[in-house]
Parts: C-alpha cells; sequence; structure tokens
C-alpha cells in the first residue's frame, strides 16, 4: 500500500420608566408622528416578559428604539442588519456583535465565556441541542432567512431563565408578512483547499446527497435482536456462540460503509432557497399571514491536519490526516400569525436537519518528534468513516394580547432534536518492516477494526405566562409577573463493537483493502476452507459496555416579579427577584442487569436570583446604566453522563462526572451610551463576573489519543471593558454629483477586552473520582491559580468598512473579526508537573460582501457576492511546554461564493 502521503448591530436601550410627564414644564417637546415613523426601526421581537411595541415619549427621543420597554443591555439585529453581513445563518451574524464571538462548530461565546454560559431561544422558549456536548443549539444551522430578528441581551433581568452566564439569544421567527411575495434563490461556492482539490469520500447510499439515508445504514435485524437481547453481545456460549456473532458481522452492510475513495475533483458548495409569503386583512382591519421557507445547502470541506498527542516533556503521537466533510443542511419554516386589535398570535414551526458524511484517512508515528518523514513509512495508516444525522422540530404557540395598561403573553411549545450516528468505522492497518506493506491482523495492537451505532433523542415542553400592568401614578411605574416551565427528557445509548478472530489469518488476508478484509468470504473462515473454525465475528468492546446508554432528566419552574419606575426625572430603576426550582437526574443505564451501573446524579436546587438597572436618561441623546444580578449555570447532560462521546470535530473522546455541581455567578456592568447623529452612536461598557464552581474541559493521554472530562474549579473572576461606535460619512459632501447624493460610507466597530482567572486556593479541593481516584484531592493538582477560563480570548474585534446606497439595494462591505488565543480544553495535571493547556489561535478573518439589487421582467433581484477568510488564516491548537505539541492544525482556505435571488 506504500507510504501515506497527506497530505451590525444597533444598540437601543431606552426603559419604560424614562417616559416624561408630557405636561411637565421639563418635558421636552413631544416628537412628531414623523420623527416616531423614523425611529421605529420595525424590528419584530417575541421575548418573554417584553413588550417591544409601544410609542412612549422620552428625554432620549433621539436615540433609536425599538425595544422601548426593556431597562436592559441589549443589542438587535433586525434583518437589514443581518443582510448587510451577507451572513447564510445566524451565528455568522451575530459574530458582529459586540462582545460575541463564534467557533468553529457555530457555537456562540459571549464575553469570552464558552456555550455554557449562554442560552438560545426562539420566540422566547428553549431549544434544546442535536449536539451531545452541548447545551445550546448550534446557531450556524439557523438560516438568516427564517429570521425576523436576533435580540442578544448582556444584562441578566428576571423575566429570562435563571441560566445566565454571559447573555441569552432569543431568534424571532417572521410572523405575517406586510405583502403577499414569493422568492427563489440559489447560490453557488468554492474553498481554496477544497474545490477541486485531492480529498475523500465513501459512497454510502443512493441518497446521501439529500441529507436523508435511503435506508443503507438502518441496523440489521440480527444486530437490531441482539442490542435488545439484554446480555453483552458477546461469545459467551450462553447469549451467542461464536457463529452468532459471525452471521451478525456478516448482516452488515460492508463496502458501501467502509471503502475509502480519493476524488481528485471535490465539488462546488451550492444552495437554494425558497419563500413565500401569504398576507390578507379579515374583517375590520385585522391581519392574517402565512409565512413558508425551504433552504437547502450542500458544502464540502477537505482540512490535511497536523495531528499530534503528548504532553509538557514529549510526544507520543506524531499524525497527518486529510479529511474530507460532506455537509448537507435542509431547513423548513411554517408560520402563520394573526393580528387583531393590539393582540398578536403567531405560530411557529420549525425543522432542520444537517446531516454530515465524514471520510478521514490518517497516518501516525509512535516513534519519534516532528512532521512524518516521507522517505520513510508511518507506523500505521488509519481510515475512519461516519454519517451523522442532527434532525431538530420546533412548533410553538405565542399569544401576546395589549389591553393598554395591561398585557399578557402565553407561549407553549414542544420541540424534539435527535442525533443518529450508524455505522461510525475506524479501520487500523499497521506497517509490517518484512513484508514492507501494511497489513491488519485484527489484533488491536495497534491495527484492527471496530464499528459503532450511536442514537440520542431529546424532548423539551415549556409553557410560560407574563403579565404586566402600567400603574395610573403620576411618574411611570410599571409592575411585572411570570411563570415559565420547562420539562426537557433525554435519552442516550451507544454500542461499541470490535472484529475478533476465529482461528488463523493468513498473511495475505492481512494485506486485503478494507472492504476485502470484512468480507463474508473472510467472515465465514473460506479462506482455509479446510478449517472452518476460522472466520472473522463481531463482539461488543470496552469495559463499559453494558453502561454506556442513560436516560436524563430537567424540570424547572420559574416565577418572577419586577418593577421598573422612575424614581426622579430621568433616573429609572428595573427590580426583580426570580425563583428557581430544578431538579436534574442523569441515570446511568444497566443494560446488561449487573447491577454495577454508577450511581445516578440527582441534582435539586432552587435559588432566589435578584438583578436591578438603574438608567440615568440624563441627556436627549445619552444615557449611562448600571446593573448587577445573581444567576447560575447547570451541568449539562452529557458532562454528567459517564458512557463515552466521541467528537468528531476534533477526534477526541468525552465523557462525563457525576459528581458536578451548578456553578453560581454574581454579574455586575456599567454601560455609557451616546447617539451622536441619525444611526451613529458611541457605546462604552466595563463588566465583572465572579463564578463559583465554573465547569472546566480537562483533556489528558491515557494511551495515545486525547479523552476529555469536566471538573468544577472552586472558583473564577472576569472583568473586561467594550467599546462600540457607528459611524457614517455621506459621501455627497465629498464628491459631487448625482451618483454621490444617496451612497455614504460605513464604518461600524468594537472592541472587547476580558480578563479571567481561575481562583485556586491551598485548600480547595476537587472531586476527582472521574479519573477513578478517592475524593477529595487538592485542587492546584488539577488547576492553576490564575490560569484563564476556557473559550475566553482576551480580545476581541470587529470591524465593518463599507459603501452603501439609501435608495436602494447596493452594499459593499470590508468584514475584518480577531479574536486572540483561547483555551479549548485543560491539559492534565496530575501532581506538581502540569500539562500545558490546549490553545486555540483564532486569529485574524478579512471577508468582503457585495449586494446588489435590480429589476429584471418585472422581479427583484438581487446579486451577492462573498469572499471569506480573504488571506487565508489557518486553524492551530496546540500545547506548549517543553516542545511544542501541534494538537490539530489546518489550513482553513479562502470561500467564496456567489448567489442570485428573483422575488415576485
Amino acid at each position: 500500500m506504500g507510504k501515506l502521503l497527506l497530505l451590525t448591530t444597533a444598540l437601543y436601550a431606552v426603559p419604560v420608566s424614562a417616559q416624561t410627564d408630557p405636561g411637565s414644564a421639563d418635558a421636552p417637546p413631544p416628537a412628531s408622528e414623523e420623527e416616531s415613523d423614523d425611529q421605529d426601526d420595525g424590528v419584530d421581537i417575541s421575548a418573554p416578559g417584553s413588550d417591544f411595541g409601544n410609542e412612549i415619549i422620552v428625554q432620549g427621543r433621539y436615540i433609536p428604539d425599538p425595544v422601548r420597554n426593556t431597562a436592559s443591555v441589549v443589542s438587535v439585529l433586525s434583518t437589514e442588519d443581518i443582510a448587510r453581513s451577507g451572513d447564510g445563518d445566524i451565528a455568522g451574524a451575530l459574530e458582529r456583535v459586540t462582545g460575541l464571538s463564534v467557533d468553529s462548530g457555530g457555537f456562540v461565546y459571549v464575553r469570552g465565556l464558552g456555550d455554557r454560559y449562554s442560552q438560545a431561544l426562539l420566540n422566547g422558549t428553549p431549544l434544546p441541542s442535536p449536539e451531545p456536548l452541548k447545551r445550546v443549539v448550534p446557531l450556524n444551522i439557523f438560516p438568516t432567512s427564517v429570521l425576523a430578528s436576533a435580540v442578544v441581551q448582556k444584562s441578566y433581568s428576571v423575566n429570562y431563565p435563571g441560566e445566565f452566564g454571559g447573555g441569552i439569544i432569543n431568534l424571532t421567527t417572521a410572523a405575517i408578512p406586510e405583502e403577499s411575495f414569493f422568492s427563489f434563490g440559489m447560490g453557488i461556492g468554492a474553498n481554496s483547499e477544497t474545490t477541486g482539490q485531492l480529498g475523500y469520500t465513501h459512497y454510502g447510499s443512493d441518497t446521501d446527497w439529500t441529507g436523508f439515508d435511503d435506508g443503507t445504514r438502518d441496523i440489521p435485524p440480527l444486530l437490531a435482536a441482539a442490542l435488545k437481547a439484554g446480555a453483552p453481545i458477546q461469545a459467551d456460549g450462553v447469549n451467542f456462540t461464536e457463529s452468532d456473532l459471525q452471521d451478525i458481522a456478516a448482516s452488515l452492510v460492508n463496502a458501501s460503509t467502509t471503502l475509502v475513495q480519493s476524488n481528485d475533483n471535490i465539488p462546488v458548495n451550492w444552495s437554494a432557497d425558497l419563500s413565500a409569503g401569504y398576507s390578507t386583512i379579515i374583517g375590520d382591519g385585522d391581519q392574517f399571514g402565512v409565512l413558508l421557507n425551504l433552504g437547502y445547502s450542500n458544502d464540502w470541506f477537505t482540512r490535511g491536519a497536523i495531528e499530534q498527542t503528548g504532553g509538557r516533556s514529549g510526544l507520543n503521537r506524531d499524525g497527518q490526516s486529510l479529511r474530507t466533510d460532506n455537509n448537507i443542511v435542509v431547513s423548513g419554516l411554517l408560520g402563520f400569525g394573526y393580528e387583531f386589535g393590539e393582540h398578536k398570535i403567531r405560530w411557529t414551526n420549525l425543522y432542520i436537519r444537517d446531516s454530515l458524511k465524514q471520510t478521514k484517512l490518517s497516518a501516525f508515528d509512535a516513534r519519534s518528534f516532528g512532521e512524518l518523514d516521507p522517505t520513510t513509512p508511518a507506523d500505521a495508516i488509519s481510515q475512519q468513516t461516519r454519517w451523522i444525522e442532527r434532525q431538530l422540530i420546533d412548533s410553538l404557540v405565542v399569544a401576546e394580547f395589549d389591553f393598554g395598561d395591561f398585557s399578557m403573553d402565553l407561549r407553549g411549545g414542544y420541540a424534539n432534536s435527535q442525533r443518529e450516528a450508524p455505522y461510525e468505522r475506524q479501520i487500523t492497518y499497521e506497517y509490517d518492516p518484512i513484508a514492507q506493506d501494511y497489513v491488519n491482523s485484527l489484533s488491536g495492537n495497534p491495527s484492527g477494526a471496530s464499528i459503532a451505532f450511536s442514537d440520542l433523542n431529546e424532548d423539551v415542553w415549556s409553557g410560560g405566562i407574563d403579565l404586566a400592568y402600567n400603574l395610573p401614578t403620576a411618574n411611570t411605574m410599571v409592575i411585572s409577573a411570570g411563570y415559565a416551565y420547562s420539562d426537557t427528557s433525554r435519552s442516550a445509548v451507544r454500542r461499541d463493537f470490535e472484529y475478533e478472530l476465529l482461528g488463523g489469518f493468513p498473511f495475505p488476508v492481512q494485506q486485503e483493502r478494507p472492504d476485502f478484509l470484512l468480507s463474508d468470504f473472510n467472515i465465514y473462515g473460506l479462506y482455509t476452507p479446510d478449517d472452518l473454525t476460522d472466520g472473522i465475528y463481531l463482539q461488543e468492546s470496552g469495559t463499559q459496555a453494558g453502561f454506556q446508554a442513560y436516560d436524563a432528566s430537567l424540570k424547572i419552574h420559574g416565577v418572577y416579579a419586577k418593577i421598573e419606575a422612575e424614581i426622579v426625572p430621568y433616573v429609572t430603576v428595573e427590580a426583580g427577584v426570580r425563583y428557581e426550582d430544578a431538579k436534574q437526574l442523569v441515570l446511568a443505564l444497566d443494560l446488561f442487569g449487573t447491577g454495577n451501573a454508577p450511581a445516578p446524579t440527582n441534582l435539586a436546587n432552587d435559588y432566589l436570583l435578584p438583578a436591578a438597572t438603574v438608567t440615568w436618561n440624563f441627556a436627549e441623546n445619552m444615557q449611562l446604566r448600571v446593573n448587577a444580578s445573581k444567576t447560575i449555570a447547570r451541568p449539562q447532560f452529557r458532562e454528567l453522563a459517564r458512557p463515552q462521546y466521541f467528537d468528531t470535530d476534533n477526534d477526541r473522546l468525552f465523557f462525563g462526572n457525576p459528581n458536578l455541581v451548578d456553578s453560581e455567578l454574581f454579574n455586575a456592568e456599567g454601560r455609557f451610551e451616546w447617539y451622536f447623529g441619525d444611526g451613529e452612536r458611541f457605546s462604552l461598557a466595563g463588566f465583572y463576573k465572579k463564578i463559583d464552581n465554573p465547569i472546566e474541559p480537562f483533556s489528558f493521554v491515557p494511551t495515545n489519543s486525547y479523552q476529555t472530562t469536566f471538573l468544577n474549579a472552586p472558583k473564577a473572576q472576569l472583568y473586561g471593558a467594550e467599546v462600540e461606535i457607528v459611524k457614517y460619512v455621506p459621501l455627497d459632501s465629498v464628491f459631487d454629483g448625482d451618483f454621490w447624493a444617496s451612497r455614504r460610507l460605513v464604518a461600524i466597530a468594537n472592541y472587547t477586552f476580558t480578563d479571567s482567572q481561575l481562583k485556586v486556593g491551598a485548600n480547595d479541593t476537587v472531586n476527582a473520582g472521574v479519573f477513578g481516584l478517592t475524593d477529595p484531592q487538592p485542587a492546584s493538582f488539577y488547576f492553576v491559580d490564575g490560569a484563564p477560563l476556557t473559550g475566553q480570548s482576551k480580545h476581541l474585534v470587529n470591524l465593518q468598512l463599507g459603501m452603501e446606497d439609501q435608495d436602494s439595494l447596493e452594499q459593499f462591505t470590508f468584514l475584518l473579526r480577531y479574536a486572540s488565543d483561547r483555551v479549548t480544553t485543560r491539559g492534565q495535571r496530575t501532581g506538581a508537573i502540569p500539562d500545558p493547556d490546549f490553545i486555540e489561535q483564532p486569529g485574524l478573518m478579512v471577508d468582503f460582501v457585495a449586494r446588489k439589487g435590480f429589476t429584471l421582467f418585472g422581479a427583484e433581484m438581487e446579486a451577492k457576492f462573498e469572499a471569506r477568510n480573504i488571506f487565508g488564516e489557518d486553524y492551530r491548537e496546540t500545547q506548549t511546554g517543553d516542545i511544542v505539541v501541534i494538537n490539530n492544525a489546518y489550513d482553513l482556505g479562502s470561500s467564496f461564493k456567489f448567489s442570485l435571488s428573483a422575488k415576485f
């Protein structure tokens, strides 16, 4: 076989309590109807306990304000803001918000905190995640075409769930279109490292390109029956004989899931999007609308990576790989909206399916440090083939009733997420110097073959009611209260199998390619017809095989009360408290009835979570705000569950820690805002957080590959500052001529500085029984005092420079984003000599987006061109000790996309 060569947000914040008495002598003249229309951005937002639609008169009437009834720090992305960035998914658009960054999986980091400190809502209701290692949905699977707005709230208010660390991201789907329409668009794209280049793939099934398997990967009946037998699928002579296990091995689909094929010309990326809306007037001005959106994308990404494992003083494996991902996303949204009087009802149904077909070929060397020597064969080569289906179904109803001084919101929803990964295959060959070829003896050291099947299902039922009453007092005073309930249940199972030998295994057979090696011919030992005791069988692997399944549940009841009041002219207070009671259970299932399952995790806690915000609207275009609150962060199911899970993004094995406890946070913030022109603004903020028992990931190398688990650190603190400026320059003030009359330059810049530190005292301890040790253990054995929190970048920079036409659709924008190095996981620490942390280097990304609207045959057309990562910033994750270990490094390449859409 030979040597393998591889190788813009707008910040709006005017509290309802900033309203002044229009009859007072100090009150400014009320804004005219025309001025009010100019200020109303028409952003459609649905959030718990918030009425964003009221028109009020404030001293800061020059402050743009589509969210007039919140005293909290929020950033709002309207459809226009999202379109300016040109991002196809909401994760990319949110990356432009001050203090936000997005990791490679589409998970949002708020102020340098990981996804555990952020929460995503859809129309004010919680979303389950199809990702077993995450608490929130990867937002890159939300096409921007299905959304009306996105609100990021960074200061806590008690109408939101108590799990609030960095912020809440509330996505609002479109409800009623302004007019009936039909639009269709298609796009085509390429990546410099992928398109037309060498990559690997495997056949799979005929319908893989749709994101749906045609049944090829269904579990065969023999294996399905064995999985339900309640006994280990092993040759014990009682439940299963070796002959039974041979039949099971032969029943598995072989060549189409096993054979890796090279492709010298990886296809282009392409996408299609269809939207339709219907709006009609019923009776005396009531409005009914239907909105439909269908989306499809088919993207390819090839990464040629360096993959090393090691520690502070040495390297135990040096590898290179070439991996090709084919990612297919199918989405659909069907929404119904009804507005009557001041009331609105919306019923939103969302479907998103994200399928990943992954093929990887790697070579690794356990003998020396440095890149693989092309003149000598690698110690071993390995191939991996995977098909992973993620699916989210969400149906929710929101009714918003406005009775003047009294308002009531009702919410109810059901969501289901699934993750299925059938036929996860890995096959490894080792180099035989005598034969000068790669062979697979199925010995498992290192040559061998394995297959795994995993399934996850999660249901979320949620409901809530929010009430608000505007008291008839001289000064504005609003009291509100509400109740929210959520019930989340998850079931997950993973079964791992290895191919084992019966009798002899001739050397020529060991040299066969993978699909021949695992063929029925070899499984039944026909390579030695005179000895029918030879052959290959399949059996369950791992000492924890019977406990690789778990059930989990989380039930939360929350009630809150708050008041917004003007205590003196132009100074308002929003204060409230939330009581939240939660019961969380993670139960490891004893699949084989051994009675030795790990003890279940039961977390039953209740909290009083106060929050207060004071806003001083001291000028018509300026305001100052301070906020303080207490919040929590609960462990995720996967962080508590002992069953193992293989993360395909970084090739690491994860398992949970049943001893984790909730994290408790104290948050404080101060912010100054200055709106110095039409749509122009400057803001400056400082923030501080103290976290008790923060949860940190921990990676170590028990053999030759990384495993990751989780521990509670004793304490952490975080502080930082944000600054943002938005400035427009009319070009007719610089150039003469009609061409420049409606055009202007746009400059949007924001910078966030964040410093976080773990706090580890001499007498602090941690529960490290997950490593097989006796608890408690000294915290200093695992955490370094002063180390930064995982996922936290000290510096985040976003810059947009562009030109746009105010009278027509025409935008040309350069987008720059920079995130400084951040820790992805802690290195192994066992005593005085710790391994270094894993450091990710996001670096500088430079994009360009151009959009142009025009009319063709009576249709409104839009052409868009996108260039992403123009300067080819690469991905790099390392450990730096006595040597530098390159855990994962690959070229991202530059991506280009052209799309064209028509609206009728």
